[in-house]
């Protein structure tokens, strides 16, 4: 049987989008999409040539519009009026919700999840690294370019997020032919792939979610890299055994410091430790805590809010 989803759509303010995405996911919505009219005119820092394919119909003329997606239930009529009353209330909390025009409609499951791929073209993200939706056809634009395949399912990221490529962008200059390379926190497997597509002859990639594991071990095998790369269900570098060349971490700043020590004496002496997913406020943290472990930092790499460390064992 079909499954039947009702769509909410709110044009609301930017200052507005996380109260009413609070509101949203408080009334059983799993996630919201977000249509930012700003998205067109951003500018972007593009020493890569990355592929914006931005389409103007698919955003709001101004404003922002809130997309969540609830179960049709013979409750929704109720949902929805609890919904307007909540998102009329900010106003007593002093945000401002411009013209709170609230639409509805119905979609199939099939329909919503796949809405999504729209969005998703291939990126140009290094300079030898592109990442291509596994449903696109892509002609390489140069020889030496590599192509990652992704489906990312609706769990995970697409690899372009700004850590993923840093981490990709780090990789590129440090891995080398024949090295070992340990991927804590793999989720859709990307920086395996990368890696194995520079010359790694084995990557240990663990991640502490089935889920992610899965997926990854599907992305692995399209990238025709199962050979080279193994997955893990593990937390850290408990599963990890044997010393590496390259450990790279994209993971939380919090966690990354907790675990320092132990990734020192991974590496190999000469080797390197990337780590990413860290925000701009805690770069000096985990600089610190990688310098009081015994690394030296080679280089810091900052995109948007993000920053990524490439530190290596003297």
């Amino acid at each position: 049987m079909q499954v039947k989803w009702t769509e909410l759509s709110i044009l609301t303010t930017h200052e507005a989008v996380d109260a009413v995405s609070n509101i949203l996911h408080e009334a059983g919505a799993s996630g919201v999409v977000i249509e930012d009219s700003k998205e067109l005119t951003k500018e972007r820092i593009d020493q890569f040539g990355e592929i914006y394919a931005l389409n103007p119909e698919d955003f709001p003329k101004n404003g922002v519009v809130v997309k969540a997606y609830l179960s049709a239930t013979s409750f929704l009529a109720e949902t929805v009026e609890e919904l307007k009353l909540a998102i009329a209330n900010l106003v007593n909390f002093d945000i401002n919700i411009g013209e709170n025009i609230l639409t509805i409609c119905e979609v199939d499951e099939e329909d919503w999840a796949t809405a999504w791929k729209q969005y998703y073209h291939p990126v140009k993200i290094s300079e030898r690294f592109t990442i291509v939706p596994t449903w696109e056809d892509y002609t390489p634009v140069s020889t030496d370019e590599l192509i990652i395949e992704l489906d990312p399912g609706m769990a995970f990221g697409t690899g372009t997020h700004p850590t993923t490529v840093m981490c990709l962008q780090a990789l590129e200059k440090v891995v080398k032919e024949g090295d070992t390379v340990v991927d804590v926190g793999t989720g859709s497997g990307v920086l395996s792939i990368g890696a194995a597509m520079l010359g790694a002859k084995s990557v240990h990639a663990l991640d502490l979610d089935e889920v992610a594991v899965t997926a990854a071990r599907e992305n692995i095998a399209i990238n025709k890299v199962d050979s080279i790369v193994e997955v893990f269900h593990g937390n850290l570098l408990d599963t990890v055994k044997e010393p590496a060349d390259v450990v790279v971490a994209n993971i939380l700043a919090e966690i990354i410091m907790t675990f320092t020590d132990d990734a020192y004496s991974i590496v190999k002496p000469g080797g390197y430790y990337v780590t990413s997913g860290i925000i701009g406020a805690k770069k000096d943290d985990v600089k610190e805590a990688l310098i009081q472990s015994g690394f030296t930092i080679e280089e810091i790499l900052m995109m948007e809010d993000w920053v990524a460390i490439v530190a290596r064992r003297p």
